[in-house]
């Protein structure tokens, strides 16, 4: 497995132990119930998203008979989507205790985690572009193009 691949994997993991924690202590106190929000953004944007991260970016190469379109980039969106996740877990916390820094916080993390979502989409976007085998067109006898779900007995 590539590095990056196992580093989304662990920090899934990190995320979801994290995640767990914070939901048992709302359970056996109720008044934590304030921290939902960061609760849900550990397990939803925390274990699920870099579940699905690092799965896509080992599973949609080999599936595309390719390479990864942008090899180096899987590093970058490791660090704006944790770096951006824990600033918004830390800015839902504040905000529950009316600090005005919660909001810069969950601004910058969101642009963060964001801008890391856009890098997974569009690195792998770009990755099954190139897929070997890839049915987008067929030529037929007289060269004019036709797309290959619809295309007719008389163009084979």
């Amino acid at each position: 497995m590539a590095p990056h691949v196992i580093w989304f994997l662990k920090a899934s993991l990190a995320w979801l132990a994290l995640g767990v924690t914070m939901g048992l202590a709302m359970a056996i106190q109720p008044a934590m119930a304030v921290y939902r929000a960061a609760h849900f953004h550990m397990l939803f944007l925390g274990f699920v998203t870099m579940m699905i991260a690092g799965v896509g970016y080992h599973i949609i190469p080999r599936f595309a008979a390719t390479h990864l379109h942008a090899p180096k980039l899987p590093l970058i969106h490791f660090f704006l989507a944790n770096v951006g996740l824990a600033l918004l877990v830390a800015g839902f916390v504040l905000r529950v205790h009316a600090r005005t820094s919660g909001v810069a916080l969950l601004a910058s993390g969101g642009t963060l985690s964001a801008a890391g979502a856009y890098a997974l989409a569009w690195n792998l976007w770009r990755t099954l572009d190139h897929a070997v085998g890839r049915p987008s067109r067929l030529r037929s006898a007289n060269s004019t193009v036709v797309p290959l779900m619809h295309r007719s007995r008389a163009a084979t």
